[in-house]
């Protein structure tokens, strides 16, 4: 690895990533009522190991670490411990007390993000997130003073919280680079060909718009779907055909983000927020925004097929 400014700010958070998963591994150790709490605790120490230790382990030595955390996934052995949640009053007495202040830490991660991303270029986009939350941070700190133990506490409980799903954002992208490898892509397009007669621009629009939004759906990341659809339907079915490709590639990818709303896989955008709500349904944000991702779909296909021919 050739380290820059870049590549060792990424490693900094890549280790505190890696601390909070030893924190939560070491939360489910400690909770005697957790029936799965070893093999629990071997699942976030293992995550923590490939994101402290990545780029010195034998990538076989990775590659077994993610077979090893899936097989604890896929056989129910990672299981949340117990938190200590405050009360209902506690909450309610907290957003009285604080009101409308309590979103401008999110407000200010946002805008730093862009602010970083856009003018400290030599940290790497991929670091203006990790910067500006820990700029957000140090706002939630100074306007509401709570006790430090609590960045620790409620960090922790907010990745017990998410459990296993916390991670498909990376699974599902090293997938999408699988998939377009393997050449998926060029299957997609041998079972399509047989589908969209020959000229018909407007079904061919219509096929890759539902295309991008269902493969998004399985893989859960708009950007590995793209790459796998584009090549496969994209491309062959539309630009070949006369479509402009800047329509169809920033059209495309935005119909993939229907997919995303609709899906359980997108855990960052779904699964998250819904543990950080607390709510009784785990995807009862996915409900709300199924009638919203259909009409939007539909709109995609049709202003896809009037800009782009």
């Amino acid at each position: 690895m050739t380290w820059t400014l870049s590549t060792v700010v990424a490693e900094v958070f890549y280790c505190i990533i890696g601390l909070i998963f030893i924190l939560t591994g070491v939360k489910a150790l400690k909770d005697k009522d957790c029936g799965n709490r070893i093999f629990t605790a071997a699942f976030w120490f293992i995550l923590a190991a490939t994101f402290i230790a990545g780029p010195y382990l034998p990538k076989w030595i990775t590659g077994l670490c993610v077979v090893l955390m899936a097989c604890l996934t896929a056989i129910g052995k990672v299981v949340q411990s117990k938190s200590d949640v405050p009360s209902q009053k506690e909450t309610r007495a907290a957003a009285d007390k604080f009101g409308y202040p309590v979103f401008l830490p999110a407000l200010m991660l946002a805008l730093s993000a862009v602010v970083v991303a856009t003018f400290f270029t030599s940290l790497g986009a991929n670091n203006a997130i990790g910067v500006s939350a820990a700029i957000a941070l140090v706002i939630a700190l100074i306007l509401f003073r709570p006790k430090a133990k609590y960045i620790v506490k409620d960090g922790t409980r907010m990745m017990d919280n998410v459990g296993t799903a916390g991670i498909l954002p990376q699974v599902l992208a090293a997938l999408g680079s699988l998939f377009t490898a393997a050449g998926v892509g060029e299957v997609i397009s041998g079972g399509v060909s047989a589908i969209i007669p020959s000229g018909s621009h407007f079904l061919a629009t219509a096929v890759y718009c539902i295309a991008m939004a269902l493969f998004t759906m399985i893989m859960g990341n708009g950007f590995a779907a793209f790459s796998v659809i584009t090549v496969g339907i994209g491309i062959p079915f539309l630009i070949a055909q006369g479509a402009d490709p800047v329509v169809v590639g920033a059209m495309g990818l935005t119909a993939g983000y229907c997919g995303t709303l609709m899906t359980p896989m997108a855990a960052n955008f779904n699964i998250m927020p819904a543990a950080l709500l607390e709510t009784k349904n785990k995807y009862a944000i996915i409900f709300s925004q199924i009638p919203v991702a259909l009409v939007m779909l539909a709109i995609h296909i049709v202003l896809m097929y009037i800009l782009a021919f």
